[in-house]
């Protein structure tokens, strides 16, 4: 009996595979691959001089320390955020629900000015503040929060959204408290999505520039992201010390990225084996 050919789902999968990799391949994968190749025609002592000048390492530990911490910080207040905007309804909810994607649409150098102007020693919120907050690495931090935060609130929310609220009614109708509630039954099906989200704003973070220069004081060895030590170089004609720092920060963001990859995948099928 001859076997009954199966029809692809997609319709024209062929073409559409090409057409996605050659998409990726032009507007992606060789852009990508041209920064190494740039900077690996310094040769491997350049190179090393280049990414081991004290300045350099500076910099990229401060973007990658803020970049986490602001992360961290986005996925705590933007699972708030969400909670807030599902499970409650208050007025002016929409206006808030609006105003979360702000950061989207806002230009980053209009959000840095904005935000140096309010944490100044004179703004309106620094003048309360007992610390230094603009030009200063909390000043970097609340950057990356404000850009940030909309990654988190928008990947949590639709699955809060689908959790069937059914799930806490038995959990509470077999004696368990509203913590124990949250930690093992509400927290375990949202973790996948936080991940997600604490992923996508730390990747958002670490090349940010225009929010930050403006509020940062950009001060070698204390305030100076990488970014901005990449576009210095490039404005020195540096080409390959700039595609040099640009290669370090893409390796140590896809090592991280592709560790939260891993840990999203884990939790996200042991959710299907639960429910299954």
């Amino acid at each position: 009996m001859a076997k009954r050919k199966i029809k692809n789902v997609l319709p024209g999968f062929g073409i559409s595979l090409g057409f996605v990799l050659a998409y990726a391949s032009l507007l992606v994968i060789i852009p990508l691959l041209m920064v190494f190749i740039n900077s690996s025609q310094m040769g491997w002592g350049g190179l090393l001089a280049t990414v081991g000048d004290s300045r350099v390492l500076a910099a990229l530990r401060l973007s990658f320390l803020t970049a986490l911490f602001a992360a961290a910080v986005n996925g705590l207040f933007g699972l708030l955020l969400a909670w807030v905007l599902v499970r409650y309804s208050f007025p002016g909810k929409q206006i808030i629900n609006g105003l979360v994607d702000l950061p989207f649409a806002l230009p980053t150098a209009v959000a840095g000015i904005v935000l140096a102007t309010l944490y100044s020693k004179e703004g309106w919120i620094g003048q309360f503040l007992p610390f230094k907050a603009a030009f200063s690495e909390i000043g970097i931090v609340i950057a990356l929060i404000f850009i940030g935060v909309p990654f988190v609130v928008r990947m949590v929310q639709p699955v809060l959204e689908e959790l069937d609220p059914q799930m806490e009614e038995a959990a509470a109708s077999l004696g368990a408290s509203r913590i124990r509630t949250i930690g093992k039954v509400i927290f375990p099906e949202l973790l996948p999505s936080l991940l997600a989200g604490f992923g996508l704003a730390f990747a958002r973070a670490v090349g940010e520039y225009g929010s930050v220069i403006f509020i940062a004081g950009n001060m070698p060895y204390k305030t100076e992201i990488a970014p901005l030590l990449i576009m210095t170089k490039l404005e020195q004609y540096d080409y390959q010390g700039a595609t040099a720092i640009a290669a370090v920060m893409l390796i140590i963001s896809f090592a991280i990225l592709l560790v939260i990859n891993i840990l999203q995948q884990r939790f996200a099928g042991r959710i299907t084996e639960k429910g299954v």
